[in-house]
């Protein structure tokens, strides 16, 4: 039973309409007629706030007369709602049209957005470090699950069953290699050029600069060559892997994979961990080559050092184990960077902030796993005498 009424129309046409029914002791509906589209003047929901009664705990709608509407209608009902809610009015939103209520479901279900502003009070180092700890030790047992779903698709591999297309092979090869050659040789002959000097100037002390052409050869070959290649590498290409993979979940291409019964491992992963590990060996030889050129020039301009005896010392010093060192060195940080940067891509949320939280952590990720992997290499082939 209709108690009391009130009405607010729009323009002189009254393109638009809207009524409140007192209908109950505690509940008003609100009715709504006419043309509801932003292409007029519609009223904002705060004309409601005086004119719904004290006490009131339901509200209801009447959209039997309503005319065209679109994100107009809807804007206004999102206002009115948190108005209510905010009020602890329970709102019945079954007399709205379906496409409305989907919406404003749809409209109202977005996770609010983190504060950009930093949090109060100032964290100290222990914090954060313990953080970062707890952090990493709780994606442990999602870190395992992501390598037992790698290792499966290398066992597809070996069988043929693997989905996935040797051109994405050959073009993930093409950018992970012959692109990264130039910051490889800039960054490697600047670290030989370092070696070279540091080297000579505590050689320099028992007059053995000659030797200075083992100490770049070797450490080059099996150390720095592979350390410095798999950093590059991390930065590059580990976070361009977690940006892409990142890019497919937020546009849920990786979604469609699953529903076409795709495997996002084979199609999209295993590519790219194959294509480094074959490629970043190879970085790693050049690596090395462009840092002995590096000493050589060193050697040569600054401390008199033929171009002849500076060779002959390098072939002395070199031996089969370094490379394969260095190359095996080589191919796990391969296999780290790719591995970190999928796995972030993989687990990244459905936002542009996660995109981007995704590709920062597939570096970090990467650079801690190649530095802890260079440690347990170093002690196990000194161990092994190699």
């Amino acid at each position: 039973m209709m108690k009391r009424a009130h009405s607010i129309s729009g323009n002189q046409e009254a393109a638009w309409n809207l009524e409140t029914h007192l209908v109950g002791p505690d509940e008003v509906q609100v009715v709504f007629t006419g043309r509801w589209s932003t292409d007029q003047e519609l009223p904002s929901s705060e004309v409601l706030h005086g004119k719904l009664p004290e006490g009131l705990h339901r509200l209801s709608f009447s959209t039997a007369a309503l005319g065209v509407w679109d994100s107009g209608l809807l804007a206004f009902l999102a206002a009115l709602l948190k108005f209510c809610n905010n009020r602890g009015i329970v709102v019945d939103q079954s007399g709205l049209p379906a496409g409305v209520q989907h919406l404003l479901a749809m409209a109202l279900a977005v996770p609010a957005q983190k504060e950009s502003r930093r949090k109060g009070g100032r964290r100290t180092l222990f914090f954060q470090v313990g953080t970062e700890i707890i952090a990493f030790l709780r994606g442990l047992p999602e870190m395992l699950h992501f390598l037992g779903e790698i290792t499966l698709s290398f066992g597809r591999l070996l069988t043929g069953r693997a989905q996935f297309r040797m051109g994405d092979l050959w073009l993930e090869i093409e950018e992970v290699g012959p692109r990264a050659l130039v910051i490889v040789s800039v960054i490697c002959f600047l670290v030989g050029l370092i070696l070279a000097y540091l080297g000579a100037d505590q050689l320099r002390m028992v007059g053995a600069q000659r030797f200075i052409a083992d100490l770049v050869a070797i450490g080059m070959v099996r150390e720095m060559g592979a350390l410095m290649t798999g950093i590059i590498i991390a930065g590059r290409t580990g976070a361009a892997f977690a940006a892409q993979l990142g890019t497919m979940q937020v546009n849920e291409e990786i979604d469609a994979f699953k529903t076409l019964g795709i495997s996002p491992i084979d199609f999209l992963v295993l590519p790219r961990i194959m294509a480094l590990m074959l490629m970043v060996p190879l970085l790693t030889l050049y690596a090395g080559f462009i840092g002995m050129l590096a000493g050589l020039l060193v050697s040569n301009t600054i401390f008199d050092i033929s171009v002849f005896e500076y060779y002959t010392e390098t072939v002395q010093a070199l031996e089969i184990k370094h490379f394969l060192v260095g190359l095996s060195k080589g191919s796990v940080y391969g296999a780290m960077v790719a591995y970190s940067g999928c796995l972030r891509g993989m687990q990244c949320g459905r936002s542009a902030e996660a995109v981007g939280e995704a590709a920062t952590s597939a570096v970090v990720t990467g650079i801690l796993l190649i530095t802890i992997s260079a440690s347990l290499m170093t002690i196990i082939y000194y161990q092994l005498g190699i």
